[in-house]
């Protein structure tokens, strides 16, 4: 009976241990704390999307995975054929604008780059926070293919218009609430007074 209350006792301090070391918060991705992080670490990106256009196959990314204000970052860009593999080998032009509702559609040239084996890689630097566009061109046989791709820079503000709207919603229906019983206590006082 002694053995198996120690034994019971053991385990139970084992699963208390467990459980709470379960709870432990890390502040570094792959073993390197974050604020070491940068567009040349080898970092999970903030976006990763695969898509086909034309005769291509395209895979693009943007490091790091939550780029700031003023931090260097990267996107890069596989295409490959997709009847042969072959990879992409003409130039790539990237381009940014701005995104939003009310933005204007003024786009900026990043730059054009060549292929490194077998990637386009494109450096950027943004000033403020915001959400824009990033834009590949390229031109194959004369024809063009175009592949636009979000990029958040800093917290993101999308929330700003459905929030107003939602609130606008809120103030109206308590507004109209608030006329409708104040009505309603007039005309029960108003049949009260004709009734007696």
């Amino acid at each position: 009976m002694k053995n198996f209350k120690k034994t019971t006792g053991r385990l139970s301090l084992l699963m208390l241990a467990l459980l709470f070391s379960a709870n432990a918060l890390a502040h570094h991705v792959l073993g390197r704390p974050a604020y070491s992080l940068n567009e040349d670490s080898n970092t999970p990106p903030s976006m990763q999307v695969e898509t086909q256009i034309g005769k291509y196959f395209v895979t693009y990314m943007i490091f790091p995975a939550f780029p700031k204000p003023g931090e260097k970052g990267r996107v890069n860009i596989y295409a490959s054929r997709i009847d042969n593999g072959e990879t992409l080998s003409v130039p790539v032009t990237f381009l940014v604008r701005n995104n939003g509702w009310l933005e204007d559609d003024a786009e900026e040239t990043l730059g054009t780059q060549d292929v490194y084996d077998g990637v386009y890689r494109q450096g950027f630097v943004f000033k403020q926070e915001g959400g824009y566009v990033i834009t590949a061109k390229f031109d194959v046989e004369g024809e063009p293919y175009v592949i636009d791709f979000p990029l958040q820079i800093g917290e993101s503000r999308s929330m700003l218009p459905i929030g107003i709207a939602l609130g606008s919603i809120v103030l109206i229906l308590v507004g109209v609430n608030i006329l409708q019983r104040k009505r309603l206590l007039r005309d029960k006082i108003r049949d009260t007074r004709n009734a007696s």
